[in-house]
């Protein structure tokens, strides 16, 4: 009996991309079975693996560009561009990532989103017309006027001085010039994939809620969270948008704030994003698969709040199709997936190990999970 199977992970972070995964469940289930089909579709949902995952699954190219990193040294960064062209897929960590500092460096009232408005003009200037941006993993806390600063606005104090545009610096803005704003944008629809709820301000706002991993001290944030207040004042006053209390305004320190008032963007769960992209649905409803396996570095509670696992379990149970989770590690409040879509869920740890032994070990423990996997499988089914 012929199967027909997807394969649509996430990356397992730090060891595995989801490209990589789907390789390796590919090679593993056609070396027991040459007559199984297997469609290979790596995913991601917003995050680390964005660009790949659409750039993959859409016959994209991958395009590279120097920018300024997140303390203004130059970096190089990559992101993607669909077959028709018309399209960049960008992740901001690209550019403004807190993995690009070390402990040390980190330091919210210094560091600047511009990088970010770079790489989005390097896609205006190779035609694009729609920017798809993850936002995730920023070092920043500069309400995005870092990015806003490189597309052609200028902050300026109440002196009319222009402002650089870091954290430290949001406190005093006084008024914003847009007359050297590139005017390509006015044609650009951005759309971002953020999946938190964070306000600007407040205690659970950018600040407070992310800034002390940023290198946050408690005065430094109390300086950003003053900016930030007056940001969103600036805002209100110039754009006649409130943003202080805006879900997901908070979002990369900010950035999010920055995006929907100043670029009319769209923000959407990264999940959403991401598979409609690539058109995920269409494909699950047209290949009548016999089964999906998915997958990710962990599995747990936050699962359920729009991670990819949970929406491919989700598009499994709308076709009616069986969807095994394969996960680095199955963590705490899991199991209410098994009742929303996901059949069951399989750990590639066989046996205690630390963490750095699994991430180590990956690819041999995937494949052998796979493999016990679909023996099974071959006996039901």
């Amino acid at each position: 009996m012929m199967r027909k199977i997807l394969v649509a992970p996430d990356s397992f972070k730090g060891s595995m991309t989801a490209t990589k995964v789907c390789q390796i469940i590919a090679e593993t289930i056609k070396s027991m079975d040459e007559s199984c089909v297997v469609d290979m579709f790596p995913m991601a949902d917003g995050g680390e693996g964005t660009v790949e995952a659409i750039v993959f699954n859409k016959d994209g190219i991958i395009k590279k560009c120097s920018v300024q990193g997140p303390l203004g040294i130059s970096t190089q960064v990559t992101y993607g561009i669909t077959g028709n062209s018309k399209v960049a897929i960008m992740e901001m960590a690209e550019a403004s990532g807190i993995t690009l500092l070390t402990v040390e460096e980190r330091d919210p009232l210094e560091t600047s989103t511009y990088g970010v408005g770079e790489m989005i003009l390097n896609a205006l200037d190779e035609g694009c017309e729609e920017i798809l941006l993850g936002i995730g993993g920023s070092a920043t806390n500069d309400g995005g006027i870092g990015m806003l600063s490189a597309l052609g606005y200028q902050f300026l104090d109440k002196s009319g001085n222009m402002l650089k545009a870091c954290g430290k610096n949001l406190e005093l803005i006084n008024s914003i010039n847009d007359g050297q704003v590139d005017s390509r944008l006015k044609k650009t629809n951005f759309y971002v994939a953020c999946d938190v709820d964070n306000p600007l301000i407040g205690s659970k706002g950018a600040t407070y809620i992310y800034g002390p991993q940023k290198g946050g001290t408690p005065k430094k944030l109390k300086i950003l969270e003053e900016g930030m207040i007056n940001y969103a004042k600036i805002v209100k006053d110039y754009r006649g948008i409130e943003v202080a209390h805006l879900s997901g305004a908070g979002a990369a320190g900010g950035l999010g704030a920055a995006l929907v008032a100043f670029l009319g963007a769209t923000l959407e769960s990264g999940f959403k994003m991401v598979s409609e992209a690539v058109d995920l649905e269409d494909k699950i409803r047209a290949g009548k698969y016999d089964l999906i396996i998915t997958g990710e570095g962990q599995i747990n509670h936050q699962t359920l709040h729009g991670k990819l696992p949970f929406g491919i379990a989700s598009l499994g149970k709308k076709y009616n199709t069986p969807v095994i989770g394969i996960v680095g590690s199955i963590g705490v409040g899991y199991e209410p997936i098994l009742d929303l879509g996901m059949t069951s869920v399989f750990s590639i740890m066989n046996r205690p190990m630390s963490l750095q032994t699994a991430m180590a070990e990956s690819e041999t423990l995937l494949s052998d999970t796979v493999r016990r996997i679909y023996k099974m499988i071959r006996y039901l089914m």
